[in-house]
């Protein structure tokens, strides 16, 4: 097995549709074993009758593991990195924010000596296709330099949903992790960096897609995105 990739679905119905079948696709046309682990996290909708629905070539395997109540992203990206079998583990949205294809990047980088693999907004040569609104894009970048000040970390782009890792790699970190939110990646990229894994950052092109279940159209929920940041160290001291 090279490739593992997991998808987080939380009510994502309407949206992994695509994700699945595009990414079935590219897989079927390699020369290598792979499975996609979709976690639905809670979900009350019907994740995953859709994507059970879906047929799989000879050396591709799909299947969906579902829990209730929803306990949050980072959870279900934790439990399904663990779970996930291949010489590589990635995460990857569930709206298909980037296509699949970019995980060649992430190859080229693990082949050459790095443990992870992160897509990258911000590096030289990506691409934002369609942007999200103006409000969100500013409080990204004020929450990032607040992030990469309070951990000692130097990333434009943390929360891309497009990670790739060795299998050790992602054993080792994502059974250290403790957050369940979706301040788990700056906690995972923190840890790598304690544990001197060599990180590298890839471009992609990247595009807004109408729906995220994720929301911060509330001070309240903006102040606990801090919270969670703010908790990182101290869970782990």
């Amino acid at each position: 097995m090279k490739l593992s990739i997991i998808i987080p679905a939380y009510n994502e119905e309407d949206r992994i549709l695509k994700t699945i079948e595009e990414t079935l696709s590219y897989l079927s046309r390699q020369d290598y074993a792979s499975e996609i682990i979709v976690v639905s996290d809670g979900s009350t909708d019907g994740t995953r009758g859709a994507v059970e629905a879906f047929e799989t070539s000879e050396h591709v395997a799909l299947k969906v593991v579902e829990y209730h109540p929803n306990r949050g992203k980072g959870y279900a990206v934790r439990l399904g990195m663990r779970e996930g079998s291949g010489e590589m583990v990635m995460f990857m949205d569930a709206d298909y924010s980037v296509p699949i294809e970019a995980v060649e990047y992430g190859y080229e980088l693990i082949d050459n000596g790095h443990d992870i693999a992160i897509a990258s907004r911000t590096v030289s040569g990506a691409v934002v296709a369609q942007h999200q609104n103006v409000f969100r894009e500013l409080s990204a970048k004020m929450y990032t330099w607040i992030q990469n000040c309070f951990l000692g970390i130097r990333y434009g782009d943390t929360q891309c949903g497009f990670k790739i890792f060795t299998h050790a790699s992602a054993q080792l970190l994502f059974g250290k992790q403790k957050l369940n939110s979706v301040i788990f990646d700056p906690e995972i990229l923190w840890l790598a960096a304690a544990q001197g894994y060599r990180i590298g950052e890839f471009p992609v092109e990247w595009t807004h897609v109408a729906g995220s279940r994720i929301q911060y159209d509330s001070l309240k929920k903006s102040l606990f995105v801090f919270r969670e940041l703010f908790r990182i160290k101290k869970l782990h001291r």
